[in-house]
């Protein structure tokens, strides 16, 4: 099954620094990055605060790893790694596919 991985960071520079991790080591195809303006409640506390967010493509058993990796280099607590499952063009995922590391 195809995923995208949603994940949130501080910064633009934590964001590269994970994504390029995850792609040298084929476990991604690609990432997108991009600001968003995040609310939350943190603490017994509504936070509002500017966060990058990855979206990475990626296949199902890949995300334990994907998990891992991204908590290893994250500077948050509890960082926010999710993903649900991508449907799309088959020469996109077939692109994919051949782009991650499949062993």
């Amino acid at each position: 099954m195809f995923i995208e991985v949603y994940i949130t960071v501080g910064d633009m520079e934590e964001a590269k620094k994970i994504s390029t991790s995850l792609l040298s080591k084929e476990l991604i195809a690609c990432a997108n990055i991009f600001p968003i303006s995040s609310m939350y409640v943190w603490k017994e506390e509504v936070v509002e605060d500017t966060e990058y967010v990855i979206l990475a493509k990626s296949t199902d058993d890949k995300f334990e790893h994907i998990n891992k990796e991204v908590k290893d280099l994250h500077s948050y607590e509890l960082p926010c790694i999710v993903f649900w499952q991508l449907e799309g063009d088959r020469n996109y995922l077939s692109w994919v596919q051949s782009s991650i590391n499949t062993g």
